[in-house]
């Protein structure tokens, strides 16, 4: 492959792996205590089950300030990462339709975690209160001009294509190719990823389900598209809802550890960015 040396050299440097590492660090520390509160809500126990009431979890904690402040810096290491890997495409996916899946998915984690640093800088008084609804905001901005049942049906694909992306990816074992087997434990890294992929792509399926129904009802002058809190509120309200609610609970936990293999294992392959491919 042919890479801007200058580029390449910059991209290649420590700060960048370690800023990623740093990220899935995060990104098992938050999927951690969500589902630590999906056990405790299913066992009856109140409590918020989404990113935002880590944060404010968070905050409420000794030095809650310093612990929100360093998540953020792991965050935009795993937001910067997953925009590398999307828009430079280091694992050469391709511009096939499972190709552009697999780094839209990761472009959407981005987003994701770009909208979730937001509302941690708000939580700080660094951006206006308003920043914590920029994922509604840009939703409502983008309907009102193509109409709210279009920007609910890229939402629906998008969703739908995570959840499927991640059931294979359990089933197929594709995981695997994106670690150092000569330094992860594979024996160890099998189950906890199978397990822990299954239930993140149940939850993105969930969501997708209560998109669908919003597709489907949508009232054309209001967007608000449900998240993890609401998907898992329907996992609630289903027959034996609260043993599905604390399976799906251990499920987020096995991916918390599935992050945490990623952050000691996984190849941060920045040399590999595919610079002048993306501009043919």
């Amino acid at each position: 492959m042919s890479t801007d040396p200058s580029v390449s050299r910059y991209l290649s440097h420590d700060w960048i792996r370690k800023l990623a590492r740093t990220g899935y660090v995060s990104r098992s520390l938050v999927n951690f205590i969500i589902g630590v509160f999906a056990i405790l809500s299913g066992l009856g126990h109140s409590g918020e089950t989404d990113s935002r009431g880590v944060l404010r979890l968070l905050l409420e904690q000794p030095f809650g300030k310093v612990l929100v402040g360093l998540l953020i810096v792991g965050m935009s290491g795993y937001v910067l990462w997953r925009l590398i890997q999307s828009l430079l495409d280091t694992d050469s996916h391709g511009w096939s339709p499972r190709g552009l899946a697999v780094r839209g998915a990761r472009f959407a984690g981005a987003v994701t975690f770009g909208v979730l640093i937001a509302y941690a800088l708000s939580l700080l008084g660094i951006l206006p209160s308003g920043g914590s609804e920029s994922s509604t905001d840009l939703a409502d901005s983008i309907a009102s001009i193509v109409g709210t049942k279009p920007v609910l049906f890229i939402m629906l694909v998008v969703t739908a294509g995570i959840a499927i992306a991640h059931w294979y990816q359990a089933y197929s074992e594709g995981y695997a190719e994106h670690f150092d087997q000569t330094a992860a434990n594979m024996d160890l890294l099998h189950p906890i990823a199978k397990l822990a992929l299954s239930a993140r792509g149940t939850v993105f399926a969930l969501i997708s389900l209560l998109l669908f129904y919003r597709f489907m009802t949508v009232n054309p002058t209001e967007l608000q598209p449900p998240g993890l809190s609401e998907a898992l509120d329907f996992v609630q309200q289903l027959p034996a809802g609260n043993l599905l609610l604390v399976l799906l609970g251990v499920g987020l936990l096995l991916f918390s550890a599935y992050s945490a293999c990623e952050a000691l294992w996984r190849p941060i392959n920045v040399e590999d960015a595919e610079f002048e491919e993306q501009l043919e």
